[in-house]
This record gives structure tokens, sequence and C-alpha cells, in this order.
């Protein structure tokens, strides 16, 4: 039975209220119950008061005198710890809510991460379960206090939008649960890398599929999360476990900034430490500026290099049929080529807009 559709009585009687009734209607007082039972007195006692609970063991002595089960009272009496469990669980659900408001609940709703509830306290419930904790002070242990840092080796507490971060991170640990992986070859990937770039000049309408494909085979997991509210992310990388993982958001729906952030991360994955986590465009306590600078000059490498760079703009002035030969020439796009001249000012963003690429990957 699915979760949504499961009933959940709003009130349980403990079992011992049954048993009271049978002894009224057998006309038998505990003492005598407790005797023909071989259990105490004051047993018995805490048994009809609600005060003890029937264990598998009492449930049998009462089956020979009751003449009732002992499956019954053992349901009864899960039945009703069950109940009282939810109650507490309640509780718990009504100190978390403060908590789930602050999260972009309905873009999380509205993208399919979470269900759609008609209530704050079934949006929390639902929250909890989408990062698989069963109260919300086990969130801030993780991503705060980072009490299990060898998953989460970063504390978001000082990032402007911990809340909305946290969300786009978990979805992308969801994601990659899904996906198969070899295990994680350096050589494979260095060795993949030129595929990869010409899977970049090409751009194909599957060149997700490609690039996903082609990192799984080298060891390495790669996602598409979109952004969300609140977490302008362009892309991350950590590993899990022993698997190197890159989460990207396509967040400029353009190639060349996509392709940059993907070779930006590849050389996070082969430059840095297993303990590094990398969010971009995302400042956190322990942002090691000098890496994100290094794992830049890979992104150049292997989409234009400074020396390509400077021999197009040696042929100034340049225009679209010198931008398509010098793109051919260098194995890369023409998105990439204009984008990085736009970006250092060399051309005026007008031109050259028909050769950027949309990245739609829903």
């Amino acid at each position: 039975m699915a979760k949504q559709h499961q009933y959940f009585p709003p009130s349980r009687p403990h079992p011992g209220e049954t048993l009271d009734e049978k002894l009224k209607e057998m006309g038998m007082g505990p003492k005598e119950f407790a005797l023909r039972t071989g259990k105490p007195e004051k047993t018995i006692i805490a048994v009809l008061n609600g005060e003890s609970a029937i264990t598998p063991d009492m449930a049998v002595q009462f089956e020979s005198v009751t003449r009732i089960p002992a499956n019954f009272w053992m349901n009864h009496q899960r039945s009703y710890d069950e109940f009282i469990a939810r109650q507490k669980r309640q509780i718990v659900i009504q100190h978390a809510v403060a908590w789930a408001k602050l999260f972009p609940l309905s873009d999380m709703i509205k993208k399919g991460w979470l269900p759609r509830a008609a209530t704050i306290e079934e949006k929390t419930t639902a929250l909890l379960t989408f990062f698989g904790f069963s109260n919300h002070t086990a969130w801030e242990d993780y991503y705060f206090k980072q009490q299990l840092k060898v998953s989460f080796r970063i504390s978001l507490a000082q990032t402007n939008e911990p809340y909305a971060i946290s969300a786009w991170l978990r979805k992308g640990e969801l994601q990659a649960a899904e996906l198969k992986t070899n295990e994680y070859s350096e050589k494979k990937f260095r060795d993949a890398l030129p595929q990869l770039k010409s899977i970049m000049a090409q751009h194909p309408n599957d060149f997700f599929n490609q690039l996903q494909s082609i990192c799984l085979e080298a060891g390495i997991k790669v996602v598409y999360t979109p952004c969300i509210h609140k977490a302008p992310i362009n892309g991350s990388t950590r590993w899990l476990n022993d698997t190197p993982f890159i989460q990207l958001t396509g967040r400029y729906n353009r190639n060349d900034s996509f392709w940059f952030t993907f070779f930006h991360e590849a050389g996070h994955i082969l430059l840095h430490g297993k303990k590094d986590i990398f969010l971009e465009q995302v400042a956190y306590s322990d942002q090691d500026l000098v890496k994100e600078k290094e794992a830049d000059v890979f992104a150049v490498k292997w989409t234009l290099t400074e020396e390509e760079e400077a021999e197009i703009l040696s042929a100034a002035p340049l225009n679209k049929e010198k931008i398509r030969h010098f793109a051919k020439q260098f194995n890369t796009h023409p998105a990439i080529i204009i984008g990085r001249l736009q970006y250092k000012k060399q051309v005026a963003y007008s031109f050259g807009k028909e050769y950027f690429e949309p990245v739609i990957l829903e």
C-alpha cells in the first residue's frame, strides 16, 4: 500500500483496556488472573492501567486463560505502540515546521523533488524524507556542524542560502544513487578527455547522454540538477565514497558556459583530493581559491587554450567565417571562442549570438 493511502487511526486504546473488559466479562479479578497466568499481580495491574506493555510471553499465557489468540494481543500491542510513536512523531514534525519554511518548498514541489501536499506539516514530513533525516536537528548536524565529515566536508552555515543549497546537493546525491558506474580510473578519464572535447565541439542533441556514458565508463558519475530558487550554482564536485561525482546545472542555458563548467569540475577531480568539495559560484568557509584557479586553467586548456586565443586575436578583424575556421582548426565550438572573446571584451556581446547552443536537459 502506498504511503499516502495508509490510514492511521486518530486514537488507539491500550490493550490493557481490552483485557479489563474481558476480565469483567469473565467475572475475574486481577489477582485471580495473575495466579492463572503465573504473572505477578503488580504486572497485571500495570497492564490494566496502561502502564506496561503486553510481551510475547504474556500474550501466550493470556491465550490459555482468555481463549483469545496470542497474536490478537500482540497485534493490539503493536498497533498501540505505533500509535504512540506516531503521536511523538507529530511533535517532532511540529518542531521542524519553522525549519522547513526556510527551504524553497514551492520550487522543490514544482520540480517534482517533493510531492504535492496540502499542509505545511505534510511538506515538512516530505522534506525530512527527501533528506533522509528523522528530525531537523540531524540536518543541522550534517550540513552545519559536519558531524559526518567523511560524507560532507564543508559547513554551509556561512553561505547565504544554506537551505536551498543543501536541497540542490541532496537532489544530486539521489540522482547519483541511481547510476551504476565502473571503478574510478584516472587513466581512463584522462584518455577520454579528447573524446569529450570533440563532443563539446560538435554539441549533438544527445551530448549529455554521451558525456554521462563516457564518464561512467571511467568511474565518474555526472548528473544534471536544475538550479533551484535561491541556489544559483553552476556546478559542484565531490566524492561519494570512492566515486567522483560531478553535478551540473546548465545555469546560463549556453553551451560555452556548460562545457567550461564541466571541464572545470573535471580539473578538480584530476588535480585535487578526495577530501575536497567544490561549489561553483558559492562562497563558503573552506573555499580554496588557489584550487579554483587551477581548475579554471584546466578548463581553459580543454576548451580553448590561451595560445589558440592569441592566434585568433591576431587574425583581427574577426568575422563569423574566421570564427568557424578557428573552431574547426582547434576542435572546439564557435560559441566557446565567441564566449571567451566576449568575456574578455574583445568582441561585442551582439556578435555571433546565433552560435550559442541552448542546454536543454530536462
